[in-house]
């Protein structure tokens, strides 16, 4: 279950600098999950104790090429972001499993 709600963590630099300043985590979630659902499936994921949880659901873009074809105009999918803030000497390591 905690599969299908977390997509994957965001690896950035911004989302860096906010899990090492103040213990806050950025994952793409389904769109359809709620804050209670992404609580309990980030404890269920990695065993540790979330706070809080933030969430907002980024745009669409739209995305134009030209091909053989002709002109091809479309958009990038639906993602909704979460930031989950935990509790105090709690962490998550993405890169133990490298």
């Amino acid at each position: 279950m905690a599969k299908t709600i977390l997509i994957k963590p965001v690896i950035s630099e911004k989302a860096d600098a906010l899990a090492e300043k103040s213990n806050r985590y950025t994952f793409y979630v389904n769109p359809s999950a709620n804050k209670l659902e992404i609580k309990r499936a980030v404890k269920d994921m990695f065993g540790v104790e979330a706070i809080a949880v933030n969430t907002s659901i980024l745009p669409r873009k739209s995305r134009s090429r030209f091909t053989k074809a002709g002109f091809v105009q479309g958009a990038t999918k639906l993602r909704k972001k979460a930031v989950v803030t935990l509790a105090e000497g709690e962490e998550i390591d993405f890169y133990d499993n490298l």
